[in-house]
């Protein structure tokens, strides 16, 4: 897992300045690359608490942080953002001076076959943060009927060709059913015989592991909840890999303007740097929406 690279690192420090004694609510701490480095901007008297829904992930986390954050308040817990308010309710803290959320999956999920979440390596069709979730993509795959199956692919995957490809998994299964990741990734490509830089199964999978983790329903939560949580003069960074999720948050931060709840501070996403994209093609996609909460109308 020490392979795995955090995107637009510095960029997050930059437009969210986290500073000593603050409170930092890192929704998503993954394998811990944000937090090192805000742990080290909240010294000497901060407060920094991470929330991730795959205990594996958190589990490396602890391991990382563990040197990093002596002498700090640092709170990992297993949860998914959405439920941030009852952690800090726990807590006993009302409200944090920035809120972080990093919507990507990560390359330690990524390149761990057993996970399920990529086509180029052959492993279960699972695809879920948590194991403790009843659902899984093999359920999603051998159990949605044929239009069910093409209206997930349509909407989460935004593949124009959901039809096609929930046709041919449909036919598939009847001979048995679909396991495996490369199985999967072999039947959509046959529906579309298609060639291109892209693997036709992209989408799909991207699909799939939206419904099977909820994940567009909990980031509609954590930006219903966020203002509420957030102290005056606190900032909210999102970064976001795919149009739905920055859809949503782009709509949540101007409304929030509209209603005099945010000031924009990034009113077009901030990408990563040229280098950045070299060393680390996965950010290709990252994009950052930042935003200021202000004081409540008197």
């Amino acid at each position: 897992m020490s392979g795995h690279l955090p995107v637009l690192v510095e960029e997050v420090l930059r437009w969210l300045r986290p500073r000593p004694g603050e409170t930092v609510l890192d929704g998503t701490v993954g394998l811990g690359g944000h937090a090192a480095r805000i742990l080290d901007a909240l010294r000497p008297d901060g407060h920094y608490i991470g929330l991730d829904l795959d205990p594996e992930m958190l589990a490396a986390a602890q391991r990382r942080l563990a040197d990093v954050s002596e002498g700090l308040r640092c709170d990992l817990r297993n949860s998914s953002y959405a439920d941030f308010p009852a952690v800090l309710d726990d807590l006993g803290v009302d409200q944090v001076d920035v809120m972080l959320l990093d919507l990507g999956i990560n390359s330690a999920q990524l390149d761990d076959a057993a996970r399920g979440f990529a086509f180029d390596r052959d492993g279960p069709l699972d695809m879920r943060f948590d194991q403790r979730q009843r659902r899984s993509a093999l359920d999603l795959v051998n159990q949605l009927d044929e239009a069910e199956l093409a209206d997930l692919i349509y909407q989460f995957g935004q593949d124009g060709q959901s039809r096609r490809i929930a046709r041919e998994i449909c036919r598939a299964r009847r001979d048995r059913r679909i396991t495996t990741t490369r199985e999967l990734a072999s039947i959509v490509a046959r529906a579309l015989d298609a060639g291109g830089r892209t693997n036709p199964a992209t989408r799909v999978f991207q699909a799939l592991r939206i419904a099977v983790n909820h994940e567009l329903e909990n980031l509609a939560t954590f930006l219903e909840q966020a203002p509420r949580y957030l102290r005056a003069g606190g900032r909210i960074g999102i970064i976001a890999f795919h149009s739905l999720e920055d859809g949503q948050v782009k709509r949540a931060f101007r409304e929030g303007r509209r209603a005099g709840t945010y000031r924009e501070l990034t009113r077009r996403p901030v990408g990563p740097e040229a280098a950045e994209q070299r060393g680390n093609p996965r950010a290709r996609s990252a994009k950052l929406r930042v935003a200021e909460r202000l004081p409540a109308a008197s």
